[in-house]
């Protein structure tokens, strides 16, 4: 039908009833002098109904420089109207109404995917780097990566587990080593250690959480490094909620070297300290460190003891030990069911004292040591050891009402740009 409507703007086509409709149009090979640009000129219908296009063959026309010519020879239609249609004029075009079709289909899908892509302005914060692996902030010595809340990592008060946290902070450490650009082998090794057969190990950690994200809820982990006496790096942490801006989670650790095969501590080589002394920076994000000495339970003092705990495949990591967020499993698999009902933990020191392996079995033993700053708050000491009686690890833990929220401030936050 488009076709028949374009046709109708440039040529006239007799009716069904006038006296020629029965003849077959003719083309004849004869055109006008008077060639237009589409090298057809129509002439008016005879009173016998019949059009007639014509042909130069004068007149050739010229494209590009290059002369084309026009079949000489004229394409006649059969008088006596055989069974197949008539070559006309009409039925030599394209059929525009199938490219027409075709264009409107194109551009439907290109509207529906357009549309599938969601444009809803959001916080440029909460854009930046949702799912990505980072990027270098603090004029390139701190490091800044976004996560989303997974469905799997909410625990049963529709929060993220401390666990879900420690992961996060983890993974910024280890992908703020690699986007700098220093990591060579093993969890966050520099080329130098590489060379020495030496790995990093967590010695001591401190977390307080004021808040615990949600499903869906996208927060921001800022992580940056600096020294720690002689032979130890101090990591710091600061965790934002993406949709509000408030500051939810504060840690810092202090980590040191261990070689690999000797399972041995060792001093920090001075090669070692040139790669990573040009990202030190002097500031920490938790100022009033609990710097209490922790208490060493036994079978005695505790009351709350958890046996049998042993490490899966799945919770070595690739240096061949029990990765330390693990841990922080295994101690709070001794605390009181009803504490754990009525608070949410607020703030965590852990004491690393050993390395566990994947044949090792551990105690998990706790005891509710004192109130808090407020009677409604509580205190726990933890000790995790192995059935042999060595300690794994030390740590303290305050609870607070459930709902209840804060940790009072912190301390400065480093400035600088982002």
């Amino acid at each position: 039908m488009v076709a028949s409507i374009a046709a109708s703007a440039f040529f006239h086509t007799p009716s069904s009833s006038s006296p020629g409709s029965a003849k077959s149009t003719k083309i004849i090979g004869e055109v006008p002098e008077s060639l237009n640009v589409h090298g057809i000129a129509a002439k008016p219908a005879s009173s016998s109904g019949a059009m007639q296009v014509k042909a130069n063959a004068r007149a050739v026309p010229k494209i590009n420089g290059s002369k084309v010519g026009l079949r000489s020879d004229a394409l006649k239609t059969e008088e006596d109207g055989g069974s197949s249609a008539p070559r006309t004029f009409y039925n030599q075009l394209p059929d525009w109404s199938m490219l027409l079709a075709a264009i409107t289909t194109i551009f439907l899908a290109a509207e529906k995917q357009w549309t599938l892509i969601d444009w809803k302005p959001r916080r440029p914060d909460m854009l930046a780097d949702a799912f990505g692996l980072g990027k270098i902030v603090q004029d390139g010595l701190a490091f800044r990566q976004n996560f989303s809340i997974r469905s799997y990592e909410v625990g049963a008060d529709r929060t993220a587990s401390i666990e879900t946290l420690m992961n996060h902070l983890q993974e910024t450490a280890l992908n703020h080593v690699r986007i700098a650009g220093l990591m060579d082998d093993g969890f966050g090794a520099t080329p130098e250690m590489s060379k020495r057969n030496l790995i990093w190990v967590v010695a001591k950690m401190h977390v307080f959480v004021e808040k615990y994200p949600s499903w869906a809820d996208v927060v921001q982990v800022d992580t940056w490094v600096g020294s720690s006496g002689k032979n130890g790096v101090r990591r710091d942490w600061r965790v934002i909620d993406c949709q509000t801006g408030q500051t939810t989670v504060r840690a810092t650790s202090v980590s040191v070297l261990m070689n690999k095969s000797t399972r041995k501590l060792s001093k920090m080589p001075d090669e070692v300290r040139a790669e990573i002394g040009p990202y030190f920076i002097e500031s920490t994000a938790v100022v009033d460190e609990d710097g209490r000495k922790l208490p060493k339970l036994n079978d005695g003092t505790a009351q709350y003891v958890r046996e049998g705990l042993t490490p899966r495949w799945g919770d070595l990591d690739v240096n061949q030990h029990v990765n330390n967020v693990k841990y922080v499993g295994w101690i709070l698999e001794s605390s009181p069911s009803s504490l754990m009902e009525s608070h949410e933990l607020a703030g965590m020191t852990l004491e690393y004292r050993r390395e566990c392996g994947r044949d090792n079995v551990l105690q998990s033993l706790t005891s509710i040591s004192a109130h808090g700053s407020t009677e409604a708050e509580m205190e726990c000491v933890h000790l995790l050891q192995l059935e042999s009686g060595e300690e794994i690890a030390r740590g303290r833990t305050k609870w607070r009402p459930k709902h209840a929220q804060g940790f009072g401030n912190q301390g400065p936050l480093p400035s600088g740009g982002s």
